[in-house]
């Protein structure tokens, strides 16, 4: 089944009580990320959920994270851009 790009949504759910956040997706590229940490850290994330258009997932609400966005200086900013300028063009020739 195909959804939208809209009903492709992802919630997060925990609360102050329980250690355990739980992770409900209907986003295959959210699904892929996951699983693979399902895989990598099979006692950490677990696929607890699933059907053919969603998946429910466990793991520490620690794993949960906020970041501050990244500020870049005009310098950071050029330096980037000239590095991915090097690797592009080295990839034309491949």
């Amino acid at each position: 089944m195909k959804l939208t790009r809209e009903e492709q949504e992802t919630i997060i759910t925990f609360n102050a009580k329980n250690k355990n956040a739980t992770i409900y997706t209907r986003d295959p590229t959210v699904m892929r990320e996951v699983d693979s940490l399902v895989i990598g850290y099979p006692d950490v994330f677990k696929c607890v959920g699933e059907s053919d258009i969603d998946k429910t997932y466990e793991m520490p609400k620690t794993a949960v994270s906020y970041r501050k966005p990244r500020r870049l200086s005009k310098k950071q900013k050029e330096g980037a851009r000239e590095r991915m300028r090097k690797i592009n063009s080295k990839q034309a020739f491949l």
